[in-house]
């Protein structure tokens, strides 16, 4: 079994988490590859690069955002992801650190569930018909302001019906795993991982008549800034709001679902809303007032 790791390094105990990984390797029968980033954290002998086609798994240490990271560093390769949250949050990892033990057990002897969950492409069109095709995104696909203070005015369509102009701070478009992230900040809908469908959110729209979307997943979604443009105006495209990319004036943003989805393990009997419950505080507050 060769097994893949990302990390994330600002988090000070990686290390010794590593350390933990590469002794734990040899006894449970695996092989290690680590992303390059992280050569200088392990002990000798350091293990490989990454080659994602040859993982059976990868395990992700740090917060969601290295976890959104691992997804797009497996380019779509059919390889399971196991989050382990070294962070505070972690909505997405299957365990906290402190139960690493576990999740290297789990992951050698398969006592683990595969969520296939659905991500998305974003591909530029300029006005001359030139196409720049960015990173899958598990979470969305957002465009939005720069540094300017005014709104922006977008037109949006879903497959070529034009759904009309937007004006607002930008638009956002999210998977069901991205619903309870940047989405949801902006008044979207959550969306349970097993709906077949995507979320279309404004940001700080200008008018109170515009509503978040929920459409197929098999719909393409085009977003196009609309005139006028300044000079002093930025228009960025984020995948998973850690990618980054300027949108020049003429440039249209086509979204549509991923040819392959990313594949999340999950540990343990706990359902998606429980994780809501535990992790977002979803639900009233009696249980906090009763307990003061």
């Amino acid at each position: 079994m060769i097994v893949g790791v990302v990390g994330n390094p600002d988090y000070h105990d990686l290390p010794s988490l590593l350390n933990h990984v590469a002794r734990a390797a040899p006894r449970l029968g695996f092989t290690l590859q680590t992303e390059a980033r992280l050569i200088d954290l392990w002990p000798d002998p350091k293990p490989p690069v990454c080659e994602p086609n040859r993982l059976d798994c990868l395990l992700t240490f740090g917060g969601d955002g290295t976890l959104l990271r691992g997804a797009r560093f497996l380019a779509g390769a059919p390889v399971p992801i196991l989050g382990i949250n070294v962070g505070r949050v972690g909505f997405l990892a299957a365990a906290a650190s402190r139960d690493l033990d576990a999740v290297l057990q789990a992951m050698v002897s398969r006592a683990f569930t595969v969520e296939p969950r659905l991500a998305l492409v974003g591909t530029v069109e300029d006005r001359h018909g030139a196409r720049r095709v960015h990173p899958i995104a598990l979470n969305d696909v957002a465009v939005h302001k720069g540094g300017v203070a005014r709104v922006i005015r977008f037109r949006v369509a879903v497959d070529g019906d034009e759904v009309g102009a937007y004006s607002a701070d930008g638009i956002i478009v999210a998977t069901p795993t991205g619903s309870t992230a940047y989405s949801l900040s902006a008044g979207g809908p959550i969306v349970v991982p097993g709906v077949d469908a995507i979320a279309v959110t404004a940001i700080c729209p200008h008018t109170l008549a515009v509503r978040p979307l929920v459409i197929p997943s098999s719909a393409v979604v085009t977003i196009e800034p609309l005139p006028p443009w300044t000079d002093t105006e930025e228009v960025v495209l984020s995948i998973d709001g850690q990618v980054g990319h300027t949108i020049h004036e003429g440039d249209r943003l086509i979204v549509r679902r991923a040819e392959h989805p990313v594949l999340l393990g999950r540990i343990g009997p706990e359902g998606f809303f429980a994780r809501i419950r535990r992790k977002l505080q979803w639900g009233d507050l009696t249980d906090r007032e009763m307990a003061r």
